[in-house]
């Protein structure tokens, strides 16, 4: 297994890297985030938590049948296979190259917000109140499932509804993101899309201050959001860059 080091958040001691290692025998990638003590998080995925790890695993479209059908398998084989336990990682994935991926910082005064995204949205952007569901979910199976993932880390000490209220923020970040880079709905053409329909968010709660309300009259809901839409918008012109040249995003 190849790993390549990103630079540190430093206000957390954070080790972020790339790690490229294999599933069923074909090429992965994966993003950890060793947050190198516990920390609580908010994951649209696992809820609140307490964790220490962050991945964001993406795989090649070879893999995406079986990971569909055998979701809760393949989790728990990435950690394992990365040395870690289940229950100590907050863990998204993605069909984007993880090569892709996009990371910004915001500062004021003694407050930081770092935003981790990938994206893409060639063929799975949507736009929410108009387009159509081509999924249903029964008892944890999906009929069908470009992502946009985002991992949020901050020096203040958020409470749960600050955290609650951070995915608002980021989510209305993300969508300008999407209106200024007039990225359509692949299901409407025509009209601007809002998301991709299998978006997904982690915001991390910090040592710092205590912040209880991250919306966009305050600071710290400024800060996420620039973060966010900065990190969303350069993570869709990497992905877009290349596809043009044939690579897998």
């Amino acid at each position: 297994m190849e790993e390549r080091l990103l630079e540190s958040v430093k206000y957390y001691s954070a080790e972020t890297k790339i790690a490229y290692h294999e599933y069923r025998a074909i090429p992965v990638k994966t993003l950890v985030v060793n947050l190198q003590n516990i920390h609580r998080v908010l994951s649209t995925r696992d809820g609140f938590k307490e964790t220490r790890y962050l991945l964001n695993h993406s795989n090649p479209p070879s893999l995406w049948e079986y990971v569909h059908a055998h979701w809760e398998d393949f989790e728990q084989e990435i950690c394992r296979d990365l040395g870690l336990k289940r229950s100590e990682v907050a863990m998204l994935s993605t069909g984007v190259d993880m090569d892709n991926l996009s990371v910004n910082t915001c500062g004021y005064e003694e407050f930081q917000v770092t935003a981790i995204a990938t994206a893409g949205v060639e063929t799975n952007a949507l736009r929410a109140g108009l387009d159509k569901s081509a999924s249903v979910e029964r008892d944890g199976q999906f009929t069908k499932l470009g992502t946009i993932n985002l991992i949020i880390l901050t020096n203040a000490a958020l409470t749960d509804s600050a955290m609650a209220r951070s995915i608002i923020t980021a989510t209305e970040a993300k969508s300008a993101a999407l209106a200024d880079l007039k990225v359509e709905s692949s299901f409407t053409p025509g009209v601007i899309a809002t998301g991709t329909g299998t978006d997904n968010l982690i915001i991390v709660k910090g040592a710092g201050p205590q912040v209880k309300y991250t919306g966009g009259h305050a600071k710290m809901g400024e800060l996420l959001a620039d973060a966010a839409y900065l990190s969303v918008t350069r993570a869709i012109g990497n992905s877009r860059r290349r596809t043009t040249k044939g690579q897998w995003v």
